[in-house]
């Protein structure tokens, strides 16, 4: 299968799947690299590992689902069979999760349904939790909320400070992400309403 990863910014989680694709620990091939920043250093990331790259600039459009609109039109071209969201800090358009139904997964890094948005450490740290942690789930059309795949909860610490903590919950993040793609890229995952669950084996369609 072919894949594509969106980004926003630094591409910390695009280098631990680029990584994780290079060790063989994610069979399917990385294709694109796909923002709507121009910016974003995780292009830079991309370029560096030889993946196509696709940038759609928001001043471009005139909505939203104009841009969603054409990344589903390239995707199609490119024939990318599902999408990884790794720091993608736009939200997608039912148009475009209705392209992808159930074949986009994301990562949050918090112990969803608690402390959804854009700053999801900084919140739980905030609250005063005492355990947080890193959350993939596939994505809908609404924030942070789709059937979640894997969780794994961080402990924060008396003595944790807020920079201190974000790097435990990042590594987390990269040990976490591409464990969930590969169970994704072998059927393993079955949905029933809000629950998945991880099958031993892929289903007889699926097996070689």
């Amino acid at each position: 299968m072919k894949f594509a990863v969106f980004i926003s910014g630094n591409g910390t989680n695009l280098q631990a799947i680029i990584d994780a694709c290079k060790r063989g620990h994610i069979k399917s091939r990385l294709a694109l690299v796909v923002s709507t920043n121009t910016t974003a250093f995780g292009l830079k990331r991309a370029q560096k590992a030889g993946i196509t790259t696709f940038v759609f600039e928001s001043k471009n459009y005139t909505n939203p689902q104009s841009i969603d609109r054409d990344m589903a039109i390239q995707l199609k071209k490119e024939k990318i069979d599902f999408i990884v969201l790794a720091g993608y800090m736009r939200m997608l358009t039912r148009y475009f999760i209705k392209q992808y139904h159930r074949k986009i997964l994301n990562i949050h890094p918090a112990l969803l349904p608690s402390f959804k948005g854009t700053h999801g450490i900084k919140d739980a740290f905030t609250y005063g939790a005492k355990v947080t942690g890193v959350t993939v789930h596939f994505a809908d059309d609404k924030m942070d909320h789709g059937p979640i795949i894997l969780q794994e909860p961080l402990k924060i610490y008396e003595h944790d400070t807020l920079a201190a903590l974000e790097p435990r919950i990042h590594k987390l993040e990269h040990k976490l992400y591409p464990k969930a793609i590969s169970l994704f890229e072998q059927h393993r995952l079955k949905i029933k309403g809000r629950r998945v669950t991880i099958l031993d084996a892929p289903p007889a369609a699926h097996a070689k």
